[in-house]
């Protein structure tokens, strides 16, 4: 069974409205959306999760100012894990950030941001309902970190002996016309190795509220006796064309449908998102916290960013 089309009637407080972009910073910008909508289609049960893992947002048009009205600027890294009942609109995290932008918030830089953060990881976690955690630091730090996680952790994730599905295999002659999630398309196989892991750069889904294109990258791993037909999953994941979904549920879903046609020892996936009106998405889902990827859930490190990233 396909996805259904989801209301959006409780989010869309600030879409297709003209920003009025506030000058001092305003928690009641934010707006939630219950992760249920998307998950009970899915009969995954919020007691009862498949899978742990959660959403890293990366913020790159953060400001403030001091005292002095001197701007400062820097990058937020926020990380909501999975089993919080609610998920931020983009929209409404992206106006609640820029919020902060003609606000006085100390003396020098270092302090700004923190108080950003500090502000930011409070207001976050009273609208979710669970412990958010958020890192601001300066341009120049983050940059530092990606150079040093990137030498450590290898250029980006195609170095992560994934094979690229549209790379690897055949395909110029291959007919694609699903262009809806259609989880029929997925064909198992026996699992000859140890772990199977998977990249497709073709993930391609659209917002759930605006229809604009989402761009991103899939990185899938599977431990079990079955894994999944190479083309067969190129095939379901460009099925993902035309779907109006949110990032973390076009991720859930992709988890969803592999645990229950698979039934894997082991699996995980990650939706590492192109970034779109300042902000980059990233959820990430796995059965096993072996499987997780440190630079995504760690907010003290920036990830590991994939080529459109």
């Amino acid at each position: 069974m396909a996805l259904k089309e989801l209301d959006n009637s409780n989010i869309s407080k600030h879409l297709g409205q003209s920003s009025q972009y506030k000058d001092t910073s305003d928690p009641e910008l934010l707006v939630r959306e219950p992760r249920a909508s998307n998950r009970t289609h899915l009969d995954i049960d919020d007691d009862n999760l498949p899978f742990d893992g959660g959403d890293t947002w990366n913020a790159y048009e953060v400001s403030g100012l001091t005292d002095h009205g001197l701007p400062v600027v820097g990058i937020a890294k926020v990380y909501i894990p999975c089993n919080s009942e609610f998920i931020v609109e983009s929209k409404s995290f992206k106006l609640y950030f820029n919020s902060f932008n003609m606000t006085k918030l100390g003396k020098n830089q270092a302090e700004v941001l923190k108080t950003i953060e500090r502000n930011a990881q409070a207001d976050l976690s009273d609208l979710l309902e669970r412990n958010v955690e958020v890192r601001v630091d300066t341009n120049e730090h983050v940059l530092s970190e990606v150079t040093t996680a990137n030498d450590e952790w290898g250029h980006n994730y195609r170095e992560f002996s994934h094979i690229t599905l549209e790379e690897e295999y055949p395909i110029d002659d291959l007919e694609f016309t699903v262009y809806q999630e259609t989880p029929e398309l997925l064909v198992t196989v026996q699992n000859d190795v140890d772990v199977v892991r998977y990249h497709s750069a073709l993930l391609k889904s659209n917002c759930r509220v605006t229809s604009q294109p989402d761009w991103g990258d899939v990185y899938i791993e599977i431990e079990g006796d079955k894994a999944v037909d190479p083309i067969s999953l190129l095939k379901y994941i460009v099925s993902f064309r035309d779907e109006c979904h949110f990032h973390e549920e076009i991720c859930e879903t992709i988890y969803k449908r592999l645990y229950d046609i698979l039934k894997p020892d082991k699996l995980a996936v990650r939706c590492l998102y192109a970034r779109r009106g300042g902000i980059d998405i990233n959820p990430e889902r796995y059965s096993d916290v072996s499987m997780r990827h440190f630079t995504l859930h760690d907010v003290t490190v920036p990830h590991v960013k994939t080529p459109k990233q």
